[in-house]
């Protein structure tokens, strides 16, 4: 059974599963435990929460690492962990070569060189970001600084210019420019695809939003819940991957009780009598004719929490899909 702690003390390992999206195969690619100086105490969970590939290189972060994967070996090529991580959720290179790293429990993103260097700091709320926070605390040793009152999940850029994704403001602001906002409003969102002259996001109830990445508006908005027809609670939404112009993976987690409970008050408006509770599973969308094409449950090799969907590399003719990173549990 799993462990009944908060989040930050649940997950043992985190994983990188590669799945064949033409016969449902699992790979565990990469176990991975973040090491007791990078870590609050020995308790504290060993997670992979959402990164980026790019090139033959997979960019991870664990809550308070980030981690350069040199693929398709999986080596770890480059190393950084700062004393302003904590609850780290995104990490993705910028156009010059530096990272971009979402740091959550601080809410804020920061700028790091690949060397480690720290260049700049952006309180995602326009706040001078040491305000709240102070720059000598080692913030890699505090398990949460939860309760939040933004919590930025995920960094891009557009035209030049960051951008993070907010949680509870149910936006994605620009950092560089705080004049310009895109309004998802529907639920608190993850993700923050620019594709082509699109920029997709994810509710963590559900939803794909496609945002025009020239006026900044909602396009398109599609209910998975509908395709699925409530018949299942589909757990946290977050973590999607284009494969096709209408064809989407998705990633679900199963939705487990938490002491933060204004997180879960968005379970109360979808949830029946009678319906199920699915496990944490990916899923393939079809937007144009509304329907699900396929799942394919990851509990079953450890996985219990996804965050992010990455193509593999290098990528075979048919379509395979790299599901990274995401924690599991593993039990002895």
């Amino acid at each position: 059974m799993l462990k009944t702690e908060e989040e930050w003390r649940l997950y043992e390992s985190a994983l990188i599963l590669e799945v064949d999206a033409e016969n449902g195969s699992v790979e565990v690619k990469n176990e991975y435990k973040s090491p007791p100086e990078s870590r609050a105490s020995r308790l504290s969970s060993s997670t992979f929460k959402c990164g980026t590939i790019a090139g033959n290189k997979l960019y991870a972060c664990t809550s308070t690492e980030v981690l350069t994967f040199e693929l398709p070996e999986f080596r770890i090529s480059n190393y950084i962990s700062l004393p302003c991580f904590n609850d780290v959720h995104h990490v993705v290179p910028d156009a010059d070569g530096n990272l971009l790293v979402t740091s959550t429990g601080l809410e804020m993103v920061v700028k790091v060189t690949p060397e480690g260097t720290a260049l700049q700091h952006w309180n995602v709320l326009g706040e001078d970001p040491w305000e709240k926070f102070s720059r000598t605390l080692d913030y890699r040793k505090v398990d949460s600084t939860k309760p939040h009152r933004s919590h930025p999940n995920f960094t891009f850029e557009l035209d030049g210019h960051v951008w993070a994704t907010r949680f509870l403001q149910r936006d994605a602001i620009c950092l560089t420019d705080p004049s310009r906002r895109i309004e998802i409003g529907i639920q608190a969102p993850h993700d923050g695809l620019v594709r082509g002259g699109n920029i997709y996001f994810t509710t963590v109830d559900g939803h794909i939003v496609v945002v025009s990445a020239d006026s900044l508006q909602i396009d398109e908005v599609v209910d998975l819940k509908a395709i699925n027809g409530q018949k299942a609670l589909l757990g946290w939404c977050r973590g999607l991957l284009p494969v096709a112009e209408t064809k989407f993976w998705i990633g679900f987690t199963r939705v487990r009780k938490t002491k933060f409970r204004e997180n879960l008050l968005w379970v109360k408006n979808v949830f029946r009598d009678g319906m199920a509770e699915k496990p944490s599973h990916i899923a393939l969308y079809d937007t144009y004719t509304r329907a699900c094409l396929g799942e394919i449950d990851l509990e079953q090799y450890g996985m219990n929490v996804i965050f992010g969907i990455f193509p593999a590399v290098p990528a075979p003719a048919q379509v395979r899909e790299l599901v990274a990173p995401s924690p599991a549990v593993q039990h002895s």
